[in-house]
This record gives structure tokens, sequence and C-alpha cells, in this order.
């Protein structure tokens, strides 16, 4: 057994930061598929979800030497993750001109959407609707609703993940409930679509940078508030 296998997720981090070439690499393996779904669900859009996750990973891997260790690495991980989400539908709001995503894009570019990951063929028109009532929401409502109720996350860790207190959690969710009950009014029998899914149940994870070419020295990636938000804990 490779000793990375039996490694914590913090002693990856730390052999990563190091100058481990691999360490990472082994960190994402283990979380990816959570994270690529927080990515895909939030932002309703493959390649959006994958450049979104691209750029966290990349953030992470530089601003490894900033984690002092008050919260758990995946936890980190995710606030990394959906902080790189909210900016990019932050950025698209500011440019309305731009389409809002039209679900899974062919990989000719034609722009065909395609079926929702893990959705059986005969939800998948119940899956496009659900996920335009979802991008319909304020972000911070969407971002609460699809680690609650799709992924399934306590909400003590959410409030964990997003850096606000637990009763923001509920209100956010309630509210974003609220809306989706009036959006999706005529699905009722189908809400069940908006459910906990099983982890790693989204597949085609897309792939990052592998490896560490020299040992992180804290580099954070300051790219305006919310980045800077993410590659440190909350005080």
């Amino acid at each position: 057994m490779d000793g990375r296998d039996a490694a914590t997720d913090l002693e990856l981090l730390r052999a990563h930061v190091s100058g481990d070439r691999d360490a990472f690499a082994e960190l994402f393996r283990r979380h990816r598929d959570r994270l690529w779904a927080v990515a895909l669900r939030t932002l309703g859009d493959r390649e959006e979800a994958a450049d979104a996750l691209q750029d966290a990973l990349l953030s992470a891997h530089r601003a490894a030497g900033r984690f002092r260790g008050d919260s758990a690495v995946t936890t980190w991980l995710h606030r990394i993750v959906v902080n790189a989400c909210l900016d990019r539908i932050r950025r698209r709001q500011a440019h309305p001109t731009v389409p809002l995503p039209d679900g899974n894009r062919a990989a000719d570019g034609s722009g065909t959407p395609g079926v929702e990951p893990a959705a059986p063929a005969q939800d998948h028109d119940t899956a496009l609707v659900v996920r335009e009532a979802l991008a319909a929401l304020p972000v911070e409502q969407r971002a609460a609703l699809v680690l609650v109720d799709l992924q399934g996350y306590p909400v003590a860790e959410v409030a964990r993940i997003l850096g606000v207190a637990e009763g923001t959690v509920k209100s956010r969710c309630a509210r974003g409930r609220a809306r989706l009950a009036v959006l999706l009014g005529h699905l009722r029998p189908a809400a069940a679509a908006v459910r906990p899914e099983p982890s790693g149940s989204v597949t085609d994870v897309p792939g990052v940078t592998q490896g560490n070419p020299r040992p992180v020295e804290g580099v954070g990636s300051g790219s305006g508030r919310y980045r800077r938000d993410a590659n440190q804990e909350d005080t």
C-alpha cells in the first residue's frame, strides 16, 4: 500500500507544502467527486464548472502554506471551490449580454444540451427545469441549497464552508426553497429531483494540474474579496 493512501488529508497537505509533487494530486483524487458535484450543480454548466474547479484547485495548490488547520482540509477545499463558483456567477451577472448556461454543451461546440450527469434519461427535462430554477436564485441562496439539499451536507458543515452562521444557512435555504416552490410548483410530483445524492454520483470529473513543481511558501491568490476569503480560514 502506498504511504499516501494511509495519510490523512492534513498530512497530505503538509507533504505538498514540503515539496511532495504527488501529495496534492492524491488529496484531489480523494475529494474530486464531491468537489466536482458542488461546482457543477452551483454553476449548471459543465464547461463553467470545470473551469471553476480548475481555478479553485490551482488556488488551493498555491495557498496550501497558509492553511492553519482551524477546520478540516475538506471544508477548506469546498470553501475555495464554492467561492470560485460564486465569483463566476457574479462576473456573469455583471455582463447580462452573456446568455445563461444552457446545460451541458456538446463536444462539437454546437451548444446542444446533454443529459444531466447522474440523472436518468426520463428525468432529463425535470433536471433542466430544476437547474434553471436554481440559476434564478440569488447566489447565496443557491450555494446553500446546493450544499444542503443537493449534496446533503449538514447545516453546521455548510456554515463552515460558507463562513457564515448556521442560522444564516437555514435562512438562506428557507428563502431559496420558498422561491423554488413557486418556480417549480407545476412539477410538485417531481420535486424529489432536488434531493441529496450519494457521493461520487456525478461522473466525468475533469482533471487538474498534477504535482507541485516546488515547495509552496504560502502564496495566496489575492484576486478579489471572495477569492481572498476562499484562500484563508475564517478567524
